[in-house]
């Protein structure tokens, strides 16, 4: 989706529960939205990049009842440990909030009352799993049994093992206690609905413009055309944000939880003295808003969500990605079952870059994405290190010990076209959100400058004379007017490695402010290079 440059830009990631450490299925969201912000940035848009935990919901309490701590504790170690992974990766969010956060909480009751005021709130009872045994009534993860869609085993809130429907209170099927295991049976309980199923025609209508991947807009309208069911939107539980007028319920947790990106923003625009209100992202589309998500919560984003701004006086998002779903070699991904990769590991062994070249390079965005240990071996050494790694130090190293600086000369039409080809192509993948195609042009454009470096062999050339110096200069200017271009295309994946290659041309800018359109503007002669350090080391298995 193009979108417009003329309006501001909030583009926000999918909270992660805080309920244990970061894992590499979260980053398949949060590293290509943060390199979607840093190339939007490059190619001038103004972008405020939004991210934060979500602290309520079941998830949380289950975790304090296992750790034998309460949920304020839960919610403390790992919002710190989130923000220290996101940091160790360059995620650069303009703000990391919360959602237990007194501005979310606020906005979060005033987005309620006005739902409530504007009659798409009703009260009714219902069925709820009861545990005889623990003396309670089970919400969401407390419970667990059959689908009543697919047959699959399911939670209380989401058949997760099989068609990924949404479940509402009282519909699972044998449903058992989580916490002892003990068969639960159903009681009737008051509870509040949000009346979805009134958003029918909105949601089609919205849904059928709605930019961003496909994947998030035909799933949302393929739920939407069959059959919309009024929402439960509180829990019988003590942490989260009461709802209004009753101490004994709390909103369900995919209603607080979205509205933390609105709360966040209040949060960051408070901090800043440049004018801008909140008013102007959320109030009156003013702004453009693009969610970054995981496949499994389309369905909260692309119809809960609109739905309720769209009932409470908000913007809408224009546009939800969705990332394909994590494997770990070629097995399902599975905390429970040790099938998981954990991020601050991996972070001990491997430099973060790589991390983020992988887990874009090795898939389409929208597609399943495999991680192995041998695929990401493959993906190092065989592009990083033996196609961009040896471009940079074979070509700076040959050019420092010969020049010391950049050498006279022009740039060949063959070289300029060649650049040009790969920032559209660049451009391009950012507006269609295929991160996938950005690497492997930029990969592309580093392989020419090995072709063209090896073709032309400026080492015999400088042993020939004034006139084989003074060409042997001309193919070294080009080939590190190559290495710019791509160090620019490539900030954006790997900040840190980027900004290392940047120092090694001697470039006084700051890589990371640095625009696309420099990627056309010839290095300057004369500038002194640096003593290239290897960029990258081989990764042995």
């Amino acid at each position: 989706m193009k979108i417009p440059i003329e309006k501001p830009v909030l583009v926000t990631c999918a909270l992660p529960y805080v309920n244990g450490e970061c894992h590499i299925g979260h980053l398949r969201t949060y590293v290509p939205a943060d390199i979607y912000v840093r190339m939007l940035r490059k190619m001038g848009y103004d972008v405020i990049f939004i991210g934060g935990s979500d602290t309520h919901g079941t998830p949380i309490v289950l975790s304090a009842e296992a750790q034998g701590i309460t949920p304020e504790e839960v919610v403390e170690k790992y919002h710190k440990h989130f923000k220290r992974m996101f940091q160790a990766l360059n995620v650069n969010f303009d703000y990391y909030g919360r959602t237990d956060s007194e501005s979310n909480q606020r906005r979060t009751t005033e987005i309620v009352k006005k739902l409530i005021e504007n009659g798409y709130v009703y009260e009714k009872e219902t069925k709820q799993a009861f545990c005889n045994t623990c003396g309670r009534f089970l919400p969401d993860r407390y419970v667990e049994g059959k689908c009543p869609y697919c047959g699959a085993m399911a939670r209380g809130d989401e058949c997760d093992q099989g068609c990924g429907k949404h479940l509402e209170p009282g519909e699972i099927i044998e449903p058992k206690c989580k916490i002892c295991g003990s068969k639960a049976n159903f009681k009737e309980q008051e509870h509040f609905f949000f009346k979805l199923s009134s958003f029918a025609d909105f949601l089609i209508s919205y849904l059928d413009k709605l930019g961003g991947t496909r994947n998030a807009r035909n799933y949302a309208l393929e739920w939407t055309k069959k059959e919309l069911r009024d929402w439960c939107i509180t829990r019988a539980l003590e942490w989260g944000v009461k709802f209004p007028g009753r101490d004994d319920l709390v909103v369900y947790v995919w209603v607080d939880a979205p509205i933390g990106y609105i709360s966040s923003t209040e949060e960051l625009l408070n901090y800043t003295t440049d004018g801008k209100d909140w008013r102007m992202y959320w109030k009156g589309n003013k702004a453009t808003i693009v969610h970054f998500i995981g496949t499994d919560i389309v369905y909260h984003h692309c119809i809960f969500w609109p739905a309720m701004l769209k009932g409470a006086g908000y913007s809408l998002p224009d546009a939800v990605v969705a990332s394909g779903m994590v494997k770990i070699n070629g097995g399902t991904f599975s905390k429970s079952r040790g099938n998981v990769v954990w991020v601050k590991e991996f972070l001990e062994r491997f430099h973060p870059d790589t991390l983020r070249y992988y887990l874009v390079a090795q898939s389409s965005h929208t597609k399943e994405l495999n991680f192995s240990w041998d695929s990401f071996s493959t993906r190092v050494n065989n592009e990083l290190v033996a196609i961009l790694g040896n471009l940079v130090h074979r070509v700076i190293s040959f050019a420092y010990k010969n020049f010391g600086v950049v050498p006279e000369g022009d740039i060949d039409e063959d070289v300029f076209a060649a650049i040009a080809h790969t920032k559209e192509e660049e451009t391009r993948a950012v507006d269609e959100y295929e991160f996938k195609k950005l690497v492997d042009s930029a990969m592309k454009l580093a392989d020419f400058g090995n072709s063209f470096f090896q073709r032309e062999e400026p080492w015999h050339l400088i042993k020939k004379g004034d006139a084989g110096r003074e060409r042997c200069g001309e193919i070294v200017k080009n080939v590190l007017q190559l290495i710019k271009a791509v160090c620019i295309g490539l900030e954006a994946v790997m900040p840190t490695k980027m900004e290392e290659v940047w120092s090694q041309l001697g470039m006084e800018s700051d890589v990371h402010s640095v625009k696309l359109d420099e990627m056309m503007t010839p290095i300057k002669s004369g500038q002194p290079l640096k003593k290239p350090k290897r960029l990258f080391d081989r990764v042995e298995l």
